[in-house]
């Protein structure tokens, strides 16, 4: 079970596994959608050896459910199988000069980013939005403000990356918030269009992880995954590798023989937001259970 945007890269990933001894015979079967919506559908009974999805709040869900083991992150990775940083993609020539996260709130400018309802990358997304007000010396009252004036531009809320970028690229906004590998991989794939990578930006790490009754062949699989051959085809189609993958050229990207440039200020999930424990419920909590609502959920909500 994987989130929308794993999808092509698997593809020559699931094919070199398949190559390698450990893997020869094996069929892995995949099955993308948004993030939290394959989460919930695991947990509803659909079949899984491994997950593989966009924050770690919806492989916390299945170690809730008792399908994902407590120690799950106790690994060389923490429990990470790919990482990338949040991006700003435009039209080719960058029509409105957008390349900074103010930018994104001049009147006018349409913004598409997913429904953090459903998709993992909306909150990466949302998250360092907010988190780019911190960072350059606001408070908390700041951050609130700019991302009520944020979500003012919302053009479209998607239900995952994959299908942000389709509206996008379909003519939706002026401006889509996405995956550095997503724009990546969608340049391979033939979209004509440009993509910043802002001063200030977030890491992303995406989660991986077996079910309780998973074969043996699952772990050979994530072994492969993380493994040095496997981050380097992971890192051509967009990903920033894990380990040392050595020189890559990633097509695609702004320079493809510098593919994943250093921002001046990258965010980090647990040195910015107290880690997913404390920052999914603190900025979307959707206030069931007499718990708050969520920062973001509720400016969201008095958004729309």
């Amino acid at each position: 079970m994987g989130y929308s945007v794993l999808e092509q890269a698997n593809t020559e990933v699931i094919s070199s596994f398949n190559d390698t001894d450990a893997g020869k015979g094996v069929d892995v079967k995949g099955s993308y959608g948004a993030s939290g919506d394959q989460s919930r559908a695991v947990v509803a009974g659909q079949k899984a050896d491994e997950v593989h999805l966009s924050l770690e709040p919806d492989v916390t869900r299945l170690v809730d459910e008792g399908i994902v083991a407590k120690d799950w992150k106790d690994n060389d990775t923490n429990g990470i199988c790919t990482s990338s940083v949040v991006v700003m993609v435009v039209p080719k020539g960058n029509p409105e000069n957008i390349d900074s996260w103010d930018d994104l709130v001049k009147p006018g400018v349409g913004i598409v980013t997913p429904n953090p309802a459903s998709s993992g990358s909306a909150k990466w997304n949302l998250l360092a939005a907010y988190g780019s007000v911190i960072a350059d010396g606001g408070d908390e009252a700041a951050a609130k403000e700019y991302m009520t004036k944020f979500f003012g531009n919302i053009a479209a809320l998607p239900d995952s990356g994959r299908d942000a970028t389709t509206a996008f690229t379909s003519g939706t906004g002026d401006v889509l918030l996405s995956y550095e590998n997503e724009a990546i991989l969608a340049r391979q794939s033939g979209q004509d269009f440009d993509y910043v990578v802002p001063d200030t930006t977030l890491r992303i790490d995406n989660p991986c992880a077996l079910t309780e009754d998973a074969s043996d062949k699952a772990q050979d699989f994530m072994d492969f995954q993380k493994s040095e051959d496997g981050q380097k085809l992971y890192a051509e189609t967009g990903y920033r590798p894990l380990v040392d993958v050595g020189d890559v050229t990633v097509e695609g990207a702004n320079d493809p023989s510098n593919p994943f440039p250093e921002p001046q200020t990258l965010l980090t999930i647990d040195d910015d937001f107290e880690g997913w424990g404390v920052a999914n419920d603190k900025f979307f909590g959707d206030g069931t259970d007499g718990a708050p609502m969520g920062i973001l959920t509720q400016i969201q909500a008095d958004a729309s």
